[in-house]
């Protein structure tokens, strides 16, 4: 990466990256990452789910921009603060939908037990989950099966993970794309329930 590229727009760099050269997101990610990461943090308060949100963000990023469908308006941060800031409310939303157990004396015995139920009925089905994960995983071509274990066994962030395999980190991110595009489709394949 060359001092004139880190010295671009934001929207010469998207230009360029659209243009072929992976370089210019990776200044773009640099410039933002800290900032994106910090207010994903500062609302969550969770490091899993801040990497989670903040890595479901740029895969947002990535794929608008190659659709060719992100709008020239000279403010990308802010589009993709509003990224973040939206999957942060459609995380807090599916949180918000798991019941709860009431703490109250006047509460049915009957429900709690039911709740209780249902959380051991969704444990079963979590670690079933997980097992038909780990069967799929072991089916990714190599370098889309090694972003996955950096990432989520690894809990490596996607520079880490192109620091360590030697690509920059649109292409780790492009990889984990794929890799969730492919663990999709195995799963329908070998039927097996999942939720990416």
């Amino acid at each position: 990466m060359n001092a004139t590229t880190c010295t671009l727009s934001d929207n010469e760099l998207i230009l360029g990256y659209r243009s072929g050269d992976a370089k210019c997101f990776d200044v773009l990610l640099d410039r933002y990452q800290n900032k994106v990461y910090g207010y994903i943090f500062s609302v969550v308060k969770d490091k899993d789910v801040t990497d989670d949100i903040f890595q479901d963000t740029f895969f947002k990023v990535v794929y608008t921009i190659n659709s060719g469908l992100y709008k020239d308006e000279n403010k990308f941060i802010h589009w993709v603060m509003r990224i973040a800031h939206n999957l942060i409310v459609d995380h807090y939303r599916r949180i918000n939908k798991m019941p709860m157990v009431p703490n109250r004396p006047d509460a049915d015995l009957v429900d709690t037990i039911k709740i209780q139920d249902d959380n051991a009925e969704k444990e079963i089905i979590r670690k079933q989950t997980s097992q038909n994960v780990r069967k799929l995983i072991k089916m990714l071509p190599p370098e889309q099966r090694r972003v996955v274990i950096m990432r989520h066994y690894g809990k490596l962030d996607f520079k880490e993970i192109a620091e360590r395999t030697g690509v920059s980190i649109n292409t780790a991110l492009g990889r984990m794309r794929y890799a969730i595009i492919n663990l999709r489709r195995l799963a329908k394949e070998n039927e097996m329930t999942i939720e990416l």
